[in-house]
């Protein structure tokens, strides 16, 4: 199990809607992993298990997009992320040890977004 190294992609503008299956395409298509999964496309999300890398269905958290040829991290897809680590959408799966450092990648994002994290906010 293995949270994603920090990308520091550039942000989408905030308005931008996600729409998570077609940025998968994008992502898809971008990192060259129509077959099977590559680094690129695991570095797209926010979480993997390492030991099943060689499925799609392995890489959870996808916070970016293909925006006119490059990768942007998606604020609306940052914050549906932070909202499914406090239990939106009936939460999502990951090991106890693994929950801080994806929520820390997130709230990266969250800062350059000008904002706290959910988990941080009084």
């Amino acid at each position: 199990m293995a949270v994603s190294a920090f990308q520091d992609y550039p942000l989408a503008d905030r308005d931008r809607e996600w729409d998570g299956g077609a940025a998968e395409k994008r992502i898809r298509a971008w990192a060259g992993a129509e077959d099977q999964p590559n680094a690129k496309y695991r570095d797209a999300h926010v979480w993997h298990d390492s030991d099943n890398e060689d499925n799609f269905t392995a890489y959870k958290l996808l916070i970016a997009d293909v925006i006119q040829g490059k990768v942007r991290a998606v604020p609306r897809a940052i914050m549906a992320a932070g909202n499914v680590m406090q239990g939106s959408r009936g939460g999502v799966d990951l090991p106890k040890k693994d929950i801080d450092r994806v929520k820390s990648h997130l709230a990266r994002y969250y800062q350059k977004m000008g904002e706290d994290a959910p988990w941080e906010r009084g």
